[in-house]
């Protein structure tokens, strides 16, 4: 359909599957409308998930998601919030300027003039922080 899906979220506890879209013009009300009908129809056949769910459709917004490694090579130089799932050297949030990904898998942050090196299979969640 000509969009980008950048990533893909279910919140078990709350019984919602999040589907973040984008396209170069970017994403409006009719375009989440338009993915949701074609969506659903597919999910109501194949029916991945076993269990009652809300099904939304969203932009990525200005605080975008990171899922995949090419996502954080290509908002190398923006601000990032990091979650991880296992504390690196005692904390567990990350915040400052993303530099980019290795070939080893870590992902590069720099907080006040110190790099940090954090094993992307370890990252539980990560946004960009909005910048208006």
């Amino acid at each position: 359909m000509g969009y980008e899906l950048v990533g893909i979220e279910f919140i078990d506890r709350e019984g919602i599957l999040r589907v973040y879209i984008d396209r170069e013009a970017g994403v409006d009300i009719e375009d989440c409308a338009a993915i949701s009908h074609q969506l659903s129809g597919i999910l109501d056949v194949e029916e991945p998930i076993q269990q009652a769910y809300d099904l939304e459709i969203s932009s990525p917004g200005v605080d975008r998601p990171l899922f995949k490694r090419e996502d954080y090579q290509r908002f190398a130089g923006r601000k990032v919030k990091i979650k991880l799932a296992v504390a690196l050297d005692g904390r567990r949030n990350f915040k400052g300027k993303l530099q980019g990904v290795s070939e080893s898998r870590n992902v590069s942050i720099v907080i006040d003039d110190e790099v940090f090196e954090i094993p992307l299979s370890d990252i539980a969640k990560a946004n960009l922080i909005g910048e208006i």
